[in-house]
């Protein structure tokens, strides 16, 4: 069974409501897809490689930007391939302009022979947590749910 670890970056608008960055996967296979769509940061990793150093690496090398500690950990979802999805909350603020994804190679159009290079991730955006959802694949909305109640309970502690 294949597994991946990825992060969920959020930071507060100004008006203190939350707000998530979601990629979208590069290629062409995804290319006119939208709603539904949307990953958070993440990618496959295997032992002795921990969960969380991958998803710190697989955000790295997907958005071009280094995350910081603390991470807050929000379990584990399986998608409807069953891939295992570990994913780990932090704070930060990034441009998605200033998206820097490694790229992947595939065969395209299929069975032409010709390799061609796909960013991982196309582009990188700031929702709402009500945006996300609809944005999201939907294996990976149960994440919004712990980290809205991760966040309303540490405000709580305020």
């Amino acid at each position: 069974m294949k597994q991946s670890a990825g992060l969920l970056m959020y930071r507060r608008a100004a008006d203190g409501t939350p707000e998530v960055l979601l990629g979208h996967p590069g290629g062409p296979l995804w290319r006119s897809r939208d709603d539904g769509a949307w990953t958070v940061p993440k990618g496959g990793y295997e032992a002795p490689e921990e969960a969380l150093a991958a998803a710190v690496r697989e955000f790295t090398e997907e958005t071009g930007h280094v995350p910081s500690p603390p991470y807050l950990p929000l379990g584990e979802v399986r998608q409807k391939s069953g891939k295992r999805v570990q994913a780990w909350a932090c704070e930060g603020d990034l441009d998605p302009g200033a998206l820097a994804s490694i790229a992947f190679e595939m065969e395209w159009p299929p069975r032409s022979g010709r390799m061609q290079s796909f960013p991982e991730l196309d582009r990188i955006g700031w929702f709402t947590l009500a945006q996300a959802r609809e944005k999201l694949l939907p294996a990976q909305t149960a994440l919004l749910d712990r980290l809205a109640v991760a966040l309303s309970t540490a405000d709580g502690q305020r």
